[in-house]
Protein backbone atom coordinates (compact mmCIF):
# COMPACT_ATOMS: atom_id res chain seq x y z
CA UNK A 1 0.00 0.00 0.00
CA UNK A 2 1.18 3.45 -0.74
CA UNK A 3 2.33 5.58 2.39
CA UNK A 4 0.16 8.67 1.14
CA UNK A 5 -3.13 6.24 0.88
CA UNK A 6 -5.87 8.08 2.98
CA UNK A 7 -7.94 5.08 4.23
CA UNK A 8 -11.85 5.47 5.09
CA UNK A 9 -13.92 3.09 7.33
CA UNK A 10 -16.75 1.37 5.92
CA UNK A 11 -19.62 3.09 7.57
CA UNK A 12 -21.54 0.00 7.56
CA UNK A 13 -19.08 -0.97 10.33
CA UNK A 14 -20.09 -0.52 13.91
CA UNK A 15 -17.18 -0.18 16.56
CA UNK A 16 -17.60 -0.98 20.22
CA UNK A 17 -14.87 -0.59 23.04
CA UNK A 18 -16.07 -2.69 25.71
CA UNK A 19 -13.27 -2.31 28.19
CA UNK A 20 -9.66 -3.04 26.66
CA UNK A 21 -11.31 -4.85 23.88
CA UNK A 22 -12.62 -3.07 20.36
CA UNK A 23 -14.94 -4.97 17.99
CA UNK A 24 -15.94 -4.82 14.62
CA UNK A 25 -19.00 -5.58 14.02
CA UNK A 26 -20.68 -5.54 10.22
CA UNK A 27 -24.54 -4.77 10.39
CA UNK A 28 -26.63 -6.91 8.77
CA UNK A 29 -30.83 -6.28 8.08
CA UNK A 30 -31.23 -9.73 10.25
CA UNK A 31 -29.15 -10.92 12.66
CA UNK A 32 -29.44 -14.26 11.28
CA UNK A 33 -27.02 -12.89 9.03
CA UNK A 34 -24.42 -11.79 11.50
CA UNK A 35 -21.33 -14.63 10.92
CA UNK A 36 -18.83 -12.74 13.12
CA UNK A 37 -17.63 -10.11 15.47
CA UNK A 38 -14.18 -8.81 14.73
CA UNK A 39 -11.77 -8.33 17.83
CA UNK A 40 -9.07 -6.13 17.68
CA UNK A 41 -5.49 -6.24 19.97
CA UNK A 42 -4.46 -3.19 21.56
CA UNK A 43 -2.15 -2.04 18.25
CA UNK A 44 -4.71 -2.88 15.87
CA UNK A 45 -7.38 -0.59 18.10
CA UNK A 46 -5.10 2.18 18.31
CA UNK A 47 -4.96 1.61 14.17
CA UNK A 48 -8.35 1.78 13.60
CA UNK A 49 -9.33 4.69 16.05
CA UNK A 50 -6.39 6.72 14.01
CA UNK A 51 -7.99 5.54 10.16
CA UNK A 52 -10.89 8.94 9.83
CA UNK A 53 -10.16 9.60 6.20
CA UNK A 54 -7.71 12.05 6.81
CA UNK A 55 -4.27 11.04 7.97
CA UNK A 56 -1.88 9.02 5.66
CA UNK A 57 -0.94 5.67 6.10
CA UNK A 58 2.67 6.74 6.47
CA UNK A 59 1.58 9.52 9.88
CA UNK A 60 -0.42 6.04 11.12
CA UNK A 61 3.01 4.52 10.98
CA UNK A 62 4.68 7.22 12.97
CA UNK A 63 2.22 7.35 15.53
CA UNK A 64 2.28 3.62 16.09
CA UNK A 65 5.87 3.67 16.27
CA UNK A 66 5.86 6.38 18.85
CA UNK A 67 3.09 4.50 21.19
CA UNK A 68 4.49 1.60 21.77
CA UNK A 69 7.88 -0.26 21.47
CA UNK A 70 8.40 -1.60 18.22
CA UNK A 71 10.61 -1.22 15.30
CA UNK A 72 9.20 0.04 12.23
CA UNK A 73 9.96 -3.08 9.88
CA UNK A 74 7.61 -4.81 12.28
CA UNK A 75 5.02 -1.89 11.78
CA UNK A 76 5.21 -2.18 8.04
CA UNK A 77 5.04 -5.90 8.33
CA UNK A 78 2.30 -6.12 10.80
CA UNK A 79 0.26 -3.18 9.28
CA UNK A 80 0.29 -4.84 5.94
CA UNK A 81 -1.09 -7.80 7.39
CA UNK A 82 -3.81 -6.07 9.52
CA UNK A 83 -4.79 -3.51 6.25
CA UNK A 84 -5.00 -6.64 4.49
CA UNK A 85 -7.69 -8.21 6.39
CA UNK A 86 -9.32 -5.12 6.98
CA UNK A 87 -10.27 -4.94 3.47
CA UNK A 88 -11.40 -8.67 3.48
CA UNK A 89 -13.73 -8.24 5.97
CA UNK A 90 -14.87 -4.91 3.91
CA UNK A 91 -14.23 -2.74 7.34
CA UNK A 92 -12.02 -0.06 5.21
CA UNK A 93 -12.63 1.22 1.47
Amino acid sequence: MKKTMVLHKNPEMVTRVLGDETLLLPIYKRADEIKCIYSLNKVASEVWKMINSKRILSEIKKLILKKFDTTKKEVDKEMQKFLKDLRRIKAIK
